[in-house]
């Protein structure tokens, strides 16, 4: 699941620079493909990224679907050592399960511990800690745990080019959806903000083109997410107490209606991360502001 803000659908300029079906050369070591999944949600499709040749590290399959599945063999020969995901929504690892069946590769990536919007098939043979090493002849992966999107959500940077691969956590063109109990902003922020120690060159998204400038991109996308938090306060200050319902509606002026839902999970996650910090108050599914902060 993407986009939150400026979602953009399989027509939108997202698609520029994308390829569907075909294999496009990044680095010397990264192959990308994308999926035929492209929606107002996913924009131009998933992206599946192929880390090294001799043994190839598979990165979000994407869904269990069969040309995609028979594409990524096919382009790797069927030389795949390792089947990993970024996090577990239905639209980044349903194919690992298909993929892992047909090459012996095992699974590896983060299991949710919450369980909404997640995909019930995935079955890890292993997980990551944060700073978890994957190291080959051909490349080192560095897993970093980024909670934020979802819950398991972890990126991964490939210490020989500074190439982050970073799920859903940065998309290109579009900010995303923060859907709780899984989706918290407050440790969407934080995970941001971590990033920022590491030496990244460049952000290799789970949807949309690679990002040259990844620190600049880090920069706006915590100036966004905290310019609609102060739109929220002030309109929670004009009508509290309000519903998340009331509230989105005046905070998102120009939503498209196909998008009502995960707007309003976003904006919950922002009162939520507000409740934490003592900002915001909720009673009977209204909110308002804190005692002290009216």
């Amino acid at each position: 699941m993407t986009a939150c803000d400026r979602w953009l659908d399989a027509a939108g300029s997202l698609a520029a620079g994308i390829e569907i079906g075909t294999p496009v050369t990044l680095s010397q070591r990264v192959r990308r493909l994308t999926a035929p999944n492209a929606s107002y949600m996913t924009g131009p499709g998933t992206n599946t990224y192929l880390i090294g040749h001799e043994r190839v590290a598979v990165l979000d399959p994407g869904t269990a679907d069969s040309r995609h599945l028979e594409t990524i063999l096919a382009v790797t020969g069927g030389r795949i050592g390792w089947i990993i995901v970024t996090h577990t929504h239905p639209d980044h690892s349903p194919g690992a399960a298909e993929l892992a069946q047909a090459t012996g590769a095992p699974v590896l990536g983060n299991r949710s511990l919450r369980g909404v919007h997640q995909d019930p098939t995935f079955a890890p043979a292993g997980g990551f800690s944060h700073g978890q090493k994957l190291a080959t002849e051909e490349f080192t992966l560095q897993a970093l745990l980024t909670p934020g999107h979802a819950d398991n959500h972890v990126c991964f940077l490939l210490e020989e080019e500074g190439m982050l691969f970073s799920g859903d956590h940065i998309m290109q063109g579009s900010s995303v959806v923060i859907f709780p109990p899984s989706g918290d902003m407050r440790a969407y922020l934080a995970s941001l903000q971590m990033l920022k120690d590491y030496p990244l060159q460049s952000i290799a998204p789970g949807h949309g083109t690679v990002i040259r400038e990844p620190f600049a991109e880090i920069d706006k996308l915590v100036k966004h997410r905290l310019q609609r938090e102060r739109r929220l306060l002030e309109q929670l200050a004009r009508r509290q107490p309000a519903s998340v319902q009331t509230l989105a509606r005046k905070v998102y002026t120009q939503l498209d209606p196909r998008l009502t839902r995960m707007a309003e999970a976003t904006l919950l996650a922002h009162l939520l991360k507000l409740q934490e910090e003592g900002v915001a108050v909720e009673s009977a599914g209204e909110w308002s502001l804190a005692a002290g902060d009216d």
